[in-house]
C-alpha cells in the first residue's frame, strides 16, 4: 500500500505550478505517510497542529505524530488546573 501511495504522489507531482508549490505538496505528503505510519489519523494530526499552532511553534518535537496525542493530553490536564479563561 506505502508504494501505490508513492506512486500516486509522483503522479500528481507532475502538475505542481512551482518549486514551492512541490516542496509544500511534498511536505504534507511525508507528514501524512508518517502520521499513517504510527497510527495517527492524518486529518485530526493537521487540526490540532492548526489548533495550538503557538505552541507547536515553541516546541516543536513535541508535536510530532508519534507524541502529539501526550502533548495535547498535558495541555488538557494544564488548562484544567488554571480554571478556564476570564
Amino acid at each position: 500500500m506505502g508504494l501505490k501511495k508513492v506512486i500516486l504522489h509522483r503522479k500528481n507531482a507532475l502538475f505542481y505550478k512551482t518549486m514551492n508549490g512541490a516542496q509544500v505538496g511534498d511536505l504534507f505528503m511525508s507528514l501524512i505517510h508518517t502520521c499513517e505510519l504510527n497510527g495517527v489519523n492524518p486529518f485530526d494530526y493537521l487540526t490540532e497542529l492548526q489548533r495550538h499552532a503557538e505552541e507547536m511553534a515553541r516546541n516543536p518535537a513535541e508535536w510530532m505524530p508519534w507524541n502529539y496525542r501526550e502533548t495535547l493530553a498535558r495541555a488538557s490536564r494544564s488548562r484544567s488546573e488554571t480554571g478556564p479563561a476570564p
